[in-house]
């Protein structure tokens, strides 16, 4: 979902986006609830220095990928939903064709031919980048409805917190690469944006109309502020986590939405007719099927593939499934949930908003 998704006056807490009785709202209060998991991570981190004697430091790792369990638990699931809510319906399928080959021409090209020539710490900042950039304008796209900030507002906020998260992540993903030197000027780079972001949200938070609009304002503020305060103390797990919960169930909550009010009363596609026949409730066909695959990709699918190729070929393929497939469909996500969520697309004809 991208910045211009929920612009707009159906993106709103009052209307239902067109959705009919009887299906489905997203809740902006559960939304804004998700950010809760800010005030928890700092919670853990400050017990940890006043009672554990820095036990969490030092026995996380220094990234939640780094854990299977989180990898099937965040990230991989919303990827795999996001890749079949698109393939599982035709006529979205369709829709988006062109765009999806594009897309998939470009990640051959530049990943696959350009891999040889472009280092590998551009290409990797390269997609740091992108990666930031959708995290956070799907969570800044998201309260811009209800913010209701001149588009300066919206933009200057935004911004900043992409440039900071920039900084953050490549801080965390890369600190065993970087000298004494650099790990510094990254830090206070961070630090001088996550500043300026501070007191641009004093400045703009006089356009938010309401409480409510205030608490999602300074939420997402409080996204890139605790991930910076948790990076300098060295907590990185705790300081990737957080962004990573917020937009992953955020992320859930509308394919899950979207589904439901699509094929709860006469299912739209094969997906959903066999899972009508073996009795699934409707919320919970996409979520189990999404984390057993990304279980069975991550924990099984690059030793299948092997297992296959040493047979058939003679020969071993490195993480086929676990940086090939499943860092395609991440690149791909990232670019479709940028056009798909837009208020002109089909997908918007099953989303609504309540409070």
């Amino acid at each position: 979902m991208s910045a211009q998704t929920f612009s707009g006056p159906e993106a709103s807490p009052s209307p239902n986006g067109g959705v009919g009785q009887g299906k489905l709202l997203v809740s902006f209060r559960w939304l804004l609830g998700l950010y809760l998991v800010i005030p928890v991570c700092l919670l853990l981190q400050g017990m940890d220095g006043w009672f554990w004697q820095g036990y969490l430091r030092e026995n996380l790792p220094s990234s939640p990928t780094h854990f299977l369990l989180f990898q099937i638990m965040f990230g991989t699931p919303h990827i795999i939903a996001s890749a079949t809510l698109l393939v599982t319906n035709s006529e979205y399928l369709r829709h988006f064709r062109r765009k999806v080959l594009w897309m998939t021409a470009a990640v051959a090209v530049v990943f696959g031919v350009g891999s040889l020539f472009i280092p590998y710490r551009v290409l990797y900042i390269a997609v740091a980048c992108w990666t930031v950039l959708h995290v956070l304008k799907q969570q800044h796209g998201v309260a811009r409805g209800i913010c209701r900030l001149p588009e300066w507002a919206f933009r200057l906020l935004l911004w900043l917190s992409v440039a900071a998260g920039i900084f953050i992540y490549i801080g965390i993903f890369l600190n065993q690469s970087l000298d004494a030197g650099q790990a510094a000027t990254i830090k206070q780079v961070a630090g001088v944006l996550c500043a300026a972001l501070l007191a641009s949200g004093l400045v703009c938070q006089r356009y938010a109309e309401t409480a409510f609009a205030k608490c999602f304002l300074w939420a997402n503020i409080g996204l890139v502020l605790s991930s910076y305060y948790l990076y300098i103390h060295q907590y990185y797990f705790l300081a990737i986590l957080v962004p990573r919960w917020v937009h992953d169930a955020t992320a859930y909550s509308f394919y899950v939405t979207h589904d439901y009010n699509k094929h709860n009363n006469v299912p739209q596609n094969s997906f959903y007719r066999w899972a009508a026949a073996c009795k699934l409730p409707i919320v919970l066909v996409l979520p189990l099927f999404t984390f057993a695959s990304a279980f069975l990709l991550q924990a099984y699918g690059d030793t299948v593939v092997n297992f296959f190729s040493q047979y058939l070929f003679g020969i071993t393929w490195h993480k086929v499934v676990t940086v090939g497939l499943l860092g395609y469909l991440g690149l791909l996500h990232y670019y479709t949930e940028a056009i798909t969520w837009r208020q002109d697309s089909p997908y918007r004809r099953y989303i609504g908003f309540c409070d």
